[in-house]
């Protein structure tokens, strides 16, 4: 089993951990994408969106983090990962979609401007950040995890972003639910951190 990252993306990271949660042992292959190497033909094999992650379980080739989430949930087996029930299911897809939509354009975004100069609005990211911080406090105050009672994929796919926020100037220091989240995650046997990056408020920290 081979993953394609980059050890800076969330994205990556959030399959990275995942793996490691599972007791999995995957081959990590860095893709350069500071030299383009993402938007070669050898790579746009793999995934013709010229991405990472991409992982390939021995000839079966996945793009996309929250795919690749949901393979290797299901290929594990049984397990509270991926609940089977149809309303398990739909609470932890509503989630999977959330990592998608409002984290990767709010914190993610933010993040993609002090680390990778991205051409984003920062007032506006930064302002989609807090208002799904926001939510997310309200969400978790009463709760331990975000779609069940135990973790699953989509407390997986929320997290890299949301512990790197201050990186894209989105302070968290507010957010006293979230950050007891966070701290659950990272208490998870077989947990691999984020690389942090000196950007933003974490280089005042």
């Amino acid at each position: 089993m081979k993953i394609y990252h980059h050890p800076m993306s969330g994205h990556s990271h959030r399959v990275v951990l995942f793996a490691s949660l599972l007791g999995l042992k995957a081959e990590l292959v860095e893709v350069d994408l500071m030299s383009g190497a993402h938007k070669k033909p050898e790579f746009l094999a793999l995934n013709s969106f010229g991405q990472v992650p991409v992982l390939d379980d021995d000839g079966v080739v996945i793009s996309d983090s929250n795919a690749i989430l949901v393979y290797l949930a299901k290929k594990s087996g049984p397990s509270g990962w991926l609940p089977e029930d149809a309303r398990g299911a739909a609470a932890v897809q509503r989630w999977l979609s959330v990592a998608a939509g409002e984290i990767a354009y709010g914190p993610a975004a933010a993040r993609l401007i002090t680390v990778f100069g991205a051409g984003y609005n920062a007032e506006e990211v930064i302002g989609r950040a807090h208002a799904l911080l926001a939510k997310l406090e309200g969400h978790l105050a009463a709760r331990e995890w975000l779609a069940a009672d135990h973790p699953t994929i989509a407390d997986v796919a929320a997290y890299s972003y949301i512990a790197r926020a201050p990186e894209g100037n989105v302070d968290l220091s507010a957010y006293t639910a979230v950050k007891g989240f966070l701290g659950r995650v990272e208490a998870l046997p077989g947990f691999v951190p984020f690389v942090l990056t000196p950007a933003g408020l974490a280089a005042k920290a």
